[in-house]
């Protein structure tokens, strides 16, 4: 049947006002158009779009839900009609033109986003593709699945404000938490919130998750744990009097091993840290990090770079695990290590990790570096 004898018929089913007649007329249309879509142009499209919004605009709700089912995944489908589909307030009926339509713009389903209802929501949160503009409504709006959902789509983008309400809306959310942080696309400073406040469930998961991401996991969690001690530290009376202490000794040119030796035999924590600070000329952070560290590596490579003996480095050692005592294998163990380790190669050590300091320093600033420094050890 051509297009224009059937514009005719199809003013006569209008105006007769007869349902029956104007719905079988609606699905007569709908089979002319759906046989024709990709040939169609844009003109015979928009005359197909105008008869069929008024044939579909006192059709039930159920023959309404068929035609958006059917005009959904159609590339040219009729633009009115699936906008008008679309803001149907009842989700049977919306939902399949807004899961698929391409018909739809940012601005349509901003428009849906902010006035319908959470179904409406989770639709637009599974499109193969969202805007930043569309998720931030969709996460200011959305009930726990849609945010959920939306943080899952691989296709959607999120503005920085954006992130950050997810982020928000992770700590008490473990799902979520795991959506967000899996996402390849999740800048550090958001990824670094995640996890100050993640579960040690959620940041193994995160690593199961992927793999590849592990060691960034560990670098943020150490990076985060810095920030902590360092807050810490800056707030500690004692460590305000200790380092004053230290730092007087260094002015004064008398800071050397064997203040460092009596610190540690005194188990004064805060001065050893610092005294092995000044002396070797690396942060104070480095220096504690490496104290409460299991692994006696950095700190040989520390005492070593300052130039003490093997007696202070036992003193030390014996100071780190005073809580928990540390067996005489360990000891020897670190004894070997410790005679191993040349004072120039501790100080090249300590050298390279300026470089990347200062590297990851400069690029955190210029770039937002997306990595911290690695941990050193002996066999670097």
């Amino acid at each position: 049947m051509q297009i224009s004898s059937l514009i005719d018929e199809l003013e006569d089913a209008i105006a007769s006002g007869s349902p029956e007649k104007r719905l079988n007329s609606l699905w007569r249309v709908i089979d002319l158009f759906m046989d024709g879509a990709s040939r169609y142009s844009d003109e015979q499209v928009a005359l197909f779009d105008d008869v069929i919004l008024r044939l579909a605009a006192e059709i039930e709700a159920k023959a309404k839900a068929k035609l958006s089912q059917r005009l959904g995944p159609v590339a040219n489908a009729p633009v009115k009609v699936i906008r008008s589909l679309a803001f149907d307030d009842d989700s049977a009926v919306a939902v399949p033109v807004i899961t698929q339509s391409a018909r739809l713009n940012d601005q349509d389903l901003v428009a849906v986003a902010s006035t319908k209802g959470q179904a409406h929501l989770n639709a637009i949160a599974s499109r193969t593709s969202l805007s930043t503009a569309v998720t931030d409504v969709l996460i200011d709006r959305g009930d726990q699945q849609v945010v959920r959902s939306v943080a899952k789509n691989a296709g959607a983008r999120f503005s920085d404000a954006g992130f950050g309400k997810l982020v928000a809306r992770a700590h008490s959310d473990e799902t979520l938490a795991i959506r967000v942080g899996v996402r390849p696309d999740i800048p550090r400073h958001h990824f670094l919130k995640l996890l100050e406040t993640a579960s040690a469930s959620v940041c193994a998961k995160l690593e199961a998750a992927n793999p590849q991401r592990a060691a960034a996991v560990h670098d943020a969690i150490a990076e985060i744990a810095s920030k902590l001690r360092s807050e810490l530290r800056n707030a500690s009376p004692d460590h305000a009097i200790a380092r004053a202490q230290v730092e007087k000794l260094h002015q004064l040119g008398r800071l050397g091993e064997a203040d460092v030796h009596a610190f540690a035999r005194e188990r004064k924590f805060e001065q050893t840290t610092v005294a092995l600070s000044l002396l070797c000329g690396v942060p104070v952070d480095v220096v504690e990090r490496a104290l409460l560290d299991d692994n006696a590596d950095m700190v040989l490579i520390l005492i070593r770079a300052a130039q003490c003996s093997w007696t202070t480095a036992k003193a030390i050692l014996l100071m780190q695990a005073a809580d928990r005592g540390i067996a005489a294998s360990d000891l020897d163990r670190a004894l070997r290590s410790f005679q191993r380790l040349g004072t120039d190669t501790a100080k090249r050590v300590l050298d390279f990790y300026h470089l990347r300091s200062q590297s990851d320093a400069d690029e955190a600033s210029g770039q937002q570096a997306e990595k911290t420094t690695p941990a050193l050890s002996v066999a670097s």
